[in-house]
């Protein structure tokens, strides 16, 4: 040990390890890209020499580097360099935005926009084509609605995507339609990708470009690690993530969750082809219902507001049961959006059945969102092994009122359980499904320990919040061990990898509400700075 001498120390009155839940004084050594001492000031000194670069960070945070557990890369990479409809009120307020960007980027061919809520909007009514052609009818318009499965598009964006009143509804999919049996301008699910096919269509260079933003971004906000879950939406850029790497320029370790689809062959190929530190296939993903706003999440009940539906499953229980089965032969581990109680059973009884089929080890499947659970469920993801994959701020983007609305009281009192499941054993994860919502963890921690709804003031479910060490662990040793990595990621540890987050001020000494503005000073990925915001 005395022969090594540091690339970096970094030294703190607060460490945050992971390894308890209250931060101490420590002085860290980095060699290459791992942890080679950990121990107070005075321990570490021996390791610096004439070339080592030493931070005295006083009472700064250190912890270890976020680990993002959900989030869709290309997509997000996208949304950086597109419209943020989530501040509107209205639908005029939601048009003066668009209308603002796409004046200020007539080189953007398509005008793109996410996360827009009719919830939140004067009129809780959805909007139509219309609208969008009055400031919009040359220039092809797309639009996200906030929780991704649904888009508003105007009727250059149909007439590109060839979608007419005689279209058919895709499997899994609604075009809206007027009284008439025009198409409205709203694509469920499905139905959009006709037309995110011709608005995704870029080239290389703009890949690379918005790519190389995407890590400047995450750099920013100390995030170290990230969970590519296959979506709805999907942009082509594997080449780009590998040519990245291959030059030394991927400053956030990459996980890649390719499609669940049946397709073993392709998913094995993929599997072989990525498999190093920094960017690698995990194991496969698949959605299998929607969300409840839109009332495609599947319920094991009618909703309550809609008493002819309850949602229904993006492939048949059985097709999802054996690809499930044999994926788990296969050695894969296997994530699964499901946000309502029908999806979330129907996710665990195919996790169940796999073990059966193929005797239990140690797969690691996971559930993503779990917003409306049936209690009896909430035991079964400790007794399977399946990780609790959580995005605490969700509960914050819907309209509260709405939600509520759409699954009535009684299932309100089982929404986003994420203390309850925690408590019954279950490994959690959090995760921003950017660009489903904000990329900055801080958002998430601080929904984890308040549990303040949409309303900006009220707690929704009080029993619910866990504590702030509960919640940074989530963000970091929950993610590391749901991705295998628990040895070599998710707390500070010698012989770890150096992913190190500091952040400006102390989270265990400020009041709540100033965590999530709360900015990171430094983050370290594989034992170099890729972020240094310190002004020297």
């Amino acid at each position: 040990m005395s022969q090594q001498l540091a690339d970096l120390i970094i030294s703190s009155n607060t460490v945050f390890t992971g390894l308890s839940d209250q931060p101490e004084p420590a002085s860290i050594a980095i060699k290459d890209n791992k942890i080679v001492a950990i121990g107070s000031v005075e321990e570490i000194k021996h390791c610096a020499g004439e070339h080592t670069k030493i931070y005295q960070f006083k009472d700064r945070l250190i912890m270890p580097g976020f680990h993002d557990f959900h989030l869709h890369i290309m997509n997000g990479a996208v949304a950086l360099n597109s419209v943020n409809l989530f501040a509107a009120r209205s639908e005029d307020d939601a048009l003066d935005m668009i209308h603002k960007f796409a004046e200020a980027k007539p080189e953007n061919q398509w005008v793109i926009g996410f996360t827009w809520d009719e919830g939140f909007w004067d009129t809780q009514q959805l909007p139509t084509r219309h609208s969008l052609d009055r400031i919009l009818s040359k220039r092809p318009a797309l639009m996200f609605h906030a929780e991704g499965h649904y888009a508003w598009v105007n009727t250059k964006a149909l007439e590109i995507a060839n979608i007419t009143r005689h279209s058919e509804n895709p499997s899994y999919g609604i075009i809206g339609r007027d009284e008439n049996g025009e198409p409205n301008g709203i694509l469920y699910e499905k139905a959009m990708d006709g037309v995110v096919r011709h608005a995704f269509n870029f080239s290389n260079a703009h890949k690379k470009d918005i790519f190389s933003n995407f890590l400047a971004h995450t750099a920013s906000l100390g995030v170290t690690a990230a969970h590519d879950l296959h979506g709805l939406k999907n942009i082509e850029s594997l080449d780009v993530f590998k040519e990245f790497e291959d030059k030394g320029n991927l400053t956030t370790r990459i996980h890649l969750w390719p499609a669940l689809n049946g397709n073993l062959e392709h998913s094995k190929q993929l599997r072989e082809k990525y498999q190093s530190d920094k960017l690698r296939v995990s194991g496969l993903k698949q959605f299998i219902d929607g969300v409840i706003t839109a009332r495609t999440a599947y319920l094991l009940e009618p909703y309550a507001d809609q008493p002819e539906t309850r949602g229904e499953t993006s492939f048949p229980p059985e097709t999802i049961k054996k690809w499930v089965v044999d994926a788990d032969k296969e050695g894969f581990s296997i994530r699964f959006h499901a946000i309502g109680d029908g999806a979330i059973r129907l996710a665990l009884d195919a996790y169940e059945e796999a073990q059966r089929a193929n005797d239990r080890r140690d797969s690691r499947h996971a559930v993503e969102h779990i917003e409306v659970i049936h209690p009896d469920d909430i035991h079964r993801f400790k007794e399977l092994g399946v990780t609790a994959s959580m995005q605490p701020n969700h509960l914050a983007m819907s309209e509260r009122g709405v939600y509520t609305e759409r699954i009535g009281t009684e299932r309100e009192t089982h929404v986003f359980p994420i203390n309850t499941l925690q408590k019954s054993g279950a490994n959690l994860a959090f995760g921003t499904d950017f660009p489903i919502d904000n990329l900055n963890p801080l958002l998430q921690i601080y929904r984890a320990v308040t549990r303040i709804d949409s309303s900006g003031k009220t707690i929704w479910h009080p029993h619910e919040r866990i504590t702030l060490a509960e919640a940074l662990k989530a963000y970091t040793a929950g993610p590391a061990y749901g991705a295998f990595r628990e040895q070599e990621l998710g707390t500070l540890e010698v012989d770890k990898l150096a992913d190190i987050v500091v952040l400006e001020r102390n989270l265990f000494e400020v009041p709540v509400e100033e965590i999530p503005d709360t900015k990171v000073q430094l983050t370290i990925m594989d034992g170099k700075v890729v972020y240094d915001n310190l002004g020297q």
